[in-house]
């Protein structure tokens, strides 16, 4: 099961997910940032349970027509459990910058969920 996290453009988003990840109970707190000086926005997610970070400041790249999987590297987290997947998508034809960037977060949707094979 897949996630769109709702944001906005609020510069700093902080949300709770309680998900099933690979069928397998999560407690999430999820960080959206915007950095100015590299204008990108960037997510940090935290085990809600233990308060354990799990991930610091990934940037949101955009899949363009190929998986781009962003918690790919991180499988090994939550003793080999993993964090899932996460991608970026437009949710526009033709958004303002290729990735999120300073005023055009909505024009992306941010899917988190299941790991993607």
């Amino acid at each position: 099961m897949y996630y769109i996290l709702p944001v906005s453009e609020d510069p700093r988003q902080v949300f709770t997910l309680d998900m099933a990840i690979d069928g397998v109970s999560f407690h999430a707190r999820v960080e959206i940032r915007y950095l100015w000086a590299p204008d990108c926005w960037v997510i940090s997610v935290w085990d809600n349970s233990t308060g354990e970070l799990l991930v610091n400041q990934i940037p949101l790249v955009c899949s363009y027509g190929e998986v781009n999987d962003l918690f790919l590297p991180f499988r090994h987290l939550r003793g080999g459990q993993g964090m899932g997947s996460l991608f970026v998508l437009r949710d526009m034809d033709e958004p303002p910058t290729p990735d999120p960037a300073e005023g055009n977060l909505t024009a992306f949707q941010i899917i988190f969920g299941d790991t993607y094979a």
